[in-house]
């Protein structure tokens, strides 16, 4: 059970503890497709010039050879992550001369599934295991589904936030107290993510081609673009990332065992129609195994515990072992109004909410109050913008507007004190432009999509190419000399890297996959 303690109390506690010990520690990784002038998914390979897509540490991809992930470093200042993030655009834009980086989260055109390559990470058993699993991802769900990109943001905060919980509630502070705590900071984000969909969306339309043949309810906004005219994030919304297998998989987050014990019982339980897949045909692996879910990082939520494995751990083992190290926020759009698809703005409001989530008391989620959860993430998605629209909170019905009002105003404490320890006024300031987006809907990103198509009267293709080459044009800007040659030797050393993996290679495949599942 998480602490009931006012969250003013907190605070000042707080005041009295060395400032060095509450820094808010936070990563970013953003997905972006590379396109051809067309808007369409590009087909060429992931460049050597940018490096391994296995090793690197810093660029890699996602589930498409053409779906670039960015990986920035962990850092307490906001403008660190964020030059970072500038950094490996400006060096990765001239490594793909011909191509853009599409800005959105809803892919651009993608005629046919096949259209899709998918990632090749070489042919060490580490590089095999990562292109079965994706081949796996489609024979499941498909490949133009994976193709949709967003951004994570990772958080953690310092030793001096648990031990001064640990002390106002008279208990041990140990790293099972700190996984609990970064449960209680997760039911509360789930709770209130609605409200993230609403303020950061920007997937209200998509390309024609991504839903050819699949039943919806979208509109139509001309002969290749549907959409929805109050809609924030389609991309969380079931034409987006989905498992229909996993519908019924109900994962607690009220504690750590509860929820590494239900993913484990997932990765055990037979699907009989993964089982008609089959695993491997003539020599080619189909997908990792015939269960519910393949791997741990196959469920899909909007959050995430996570801890760094040590080299030959599994995730979901690290987890359970050592505990909750940090967590992974995985329901926000890139902005493509904006260069990095987020800015410091965002940044530090996503610090004031998850500071708040984590610092606010956090009853466990019953069954009734969990469906409410998955109700409002579904309606926002979908209708976020409608006038008047409704959410329910504990089981009474309440405005958007005036429960967005409520949780933000309920954050001002904690930007306050933020403010105080930076000595600027920047999550004060953050608060007050996500209160204006409250207010008036006009001004989140997903109703500027609509309103940017609708002035220019553009197709979500021809927006999408029109800002990917914007933003381009924005990160023009040549690194210096100094640090572009130490991202290509980064690169030339993640090649090598890969190089001695392969070189290392003992056994078959098939035995190394049989090994890799012992020991899930």
């Amino acid at each position: 059970m998480s602490h009931s303690l006012p969250l003013t109390d907190i605070l000042d506690r707080l005041s009295h503890v060395d400032p060095d010990s509450l820094k808010l520690f936070k990563g970013i990784e953003k997905e972006g497709l590379r396109v051809n002038d067309n808007s369409e998914i590009s087909q060429l390979p992931h460049p050597s010039s940018l490096g391994s897509a296995l090793t690197h540490p810093s660029i890699t991809t996602d589930y498409s050879e053409a779906l670039l992930e960015f990986i920035t470093p962990v850092g307490d200042k906001g403008e660190d992550v964020l030059s970072f993030l500038d950094h490996v655009h400006r060096y990765t834009y001239p490594n793909i001369k011909g191509q853009w980086i599409w800005p959105a989260s809803m892919p651009g055109v993608i005629k046919q599934e096949l259209d899709v390559p998918i990632a090749h990470y070489g042919e060490s058993h580490l590089g095999q295991l990562k292109h079965v699993y994706r081949h796996g991802l489609w024979h499941r769900y498909g490949r133009k589904m994976q193709c949709i990109a967003g951004l994570h943001f990772n958080f953690s905060v310092g030793e001096g936030y648990w031990s001064t919980l640990a002390d106002a509630q008279g208990v041990t502070c140990d790293q099972d107290f700190v996984s609990q705590e970064y449960f209680g900071l997760i039911r509360n984000f789930r709770r209130y993510s609605w409200l993230l969909l609403y303020l950061f969306g920007a997937s209200p339309a998509l390309d024609a081609s991504f839903v050819d043949g699949r039943e919806h309810s979208l509109e139509a906004w001309d002969d290749d673009t549907w959409y929805l005219p109050y809609a924030t994030s389609l991309r969380m919304s079931g034409l987006g990332y989905q498992n229909n297998a996993q519908d019924g998989l109900f994962v607690c987050f009220n504690g750590l065992p509860t929820y590494t014990n239900t993913l484990k019982q997932a990765m055990a339980q037979t699907v009989p129609a993964y089982e008609q897949i089959g695993v491997e045909e003539n020599g080619v692996f189909k997908q990792l195994n015939t269960h519910l879910l393949q791997i741990e990082n196959e469920y899909y939520s909007d959050v995430r515990p996570k801890r760094n494995s040590k080299e030959g751990e599994k995730p979901l083992t690290a987890l359970n072992r050592h505990g909750v190290e940090y967590i992974e926020v995985r329901c926000l759009d890139l902005n493509p109004f904006l260069p990095l698809g987020i800015d410091l703005e965002q940044v530090a409001f996503m610090d004031t909410f998850l500071l708040y989530c984590l610092l606010k008391g956090s009853p466990r989620l019953a069954s009734e109050e969990c469906d409410e959860v998955v109700a409002n993430q579904k309606a926002v998605v979908l209708e976020g913008r409608r006038p008047g629209f409704t959410l329910k909170r504990m089981g009474e019905t309440v405005e958007l507007k005036q429960w967005a009002s409520d949780i933000i105003n309920g954050m001002s404490d904690v930007a306050d004190w933020l403010d105080r320890a930076s000595g600027d006024d920047r999550h004060a300031a953050a608060l007050s432009a996500m209160m204006g987006r409250v207010r008036d809907s006009s001004l989140t990103p997903s109703a500027k999509v609509l309103e940017t198509m609708k002035q220019n009267h553009l197709s979500y293709q021809k927006f999408g190419i029109h800002q990917a080459k914007v933003l381009a044009d924005e990160l023009a800007r040549p690194l210096a000399e100094i640090e572009q040659q130490k991202w290509a030797e980064t690169a030339e050393e993640s090649l090598k890297k890969q190089a001695h993996m392969e070189s290392e290679n003992e056994g078959t495949f098939a035995q190394y996959l049989e090994d890799y599942l012992k020991k899930l």
